[in-house]
């Protein structure tokens, strides 16, 4: 079988292509929980690199909670968000970063007013690598808190998405009293962060 020269060439070149075309960046996740996910989901929706925040519950032991249950503190749930995220325009050491700038990571099950396990400060990771880097933003950030963080930082088992009621809740609920007293102060604060504000 005779091949010809430009039949060769073009498949080198073809393949040449192939091999140098840059490859679509794939989004990542994160898990991770810091009081209430309204608040959360909130802030997280602010940082530039942020493709998608979904609110739901993780590091319990009963299967597909609802919000009722997880509330009522004996699911062992956190409230947490999903962050997915592209990484070549935000960072893992990025968003763990902002982390502890989302809330108050010293007091043990609460945020403000709210009290009980599901509100704890937690970092559920995925793989070892995000479970380094977890520890090192914890290590970087533990010197800001005067070593008193409370952080848990455990293996992902399962994220369970919650209601569709809880989703996007900031942005679908501005008037109501928990958003103007307790979500949209943080908001504002946080719009001043560099990890925010690096996108702009």
């Amino acid at each position: 079988m005779r091949l010809s020269l430009s039949r060769i060439c073009g498949g080198w070149a073809a393949a040449f292509v192939l091999m140098t075309a840059p490859i679509a960046a794939k989004a990542d996740s994160l898990v991770l929980g810091g009081g209430c996910f309204w608040c959360t989901e909130a802030a997280y929706e602010l940082v530039p690199g942020v493709t998608s925040v979904v609110s739901g519950y993780a590091g319990g032991h009963r299967p597909d909670p609802s919000y009722r249950q997880v509330c009522e503190g004996n699911t062992g749930h956190a409230e947490v968000i999903r962050i997915d995220y592209d990484p070549q325009k935000v960072s893992l050491d990025e968003l763990l970063d902002f982390f502890w700038k989302v809330h108050d990571p010293t007091t043990l099950n609460r945020q403000g007013a709210d009290e009980g396990p599901q509100y704890r400060s937690i970092i559920l990771y995925a793989n070892d690598a995000q479970k380094v880097a977890a520890e090192a933003s914890l290590e970087r950030a533990n010197a800001e808190w005067g070593g008193n963080i409370v952080t848990e930082i455990k293996p992902l088992t399962r994220f369970y998405e919650a209601e569709p009621e809880h989703q996007d809740y900031y942005r679908r609920n501005p008037n109501a009293g928990y958003c103007r007293v307790v979500i949209k102060p943080k908001i504002e604060k946080l719009k001043k962060s560099d990890t925010v504000r690096s996108g702009s």
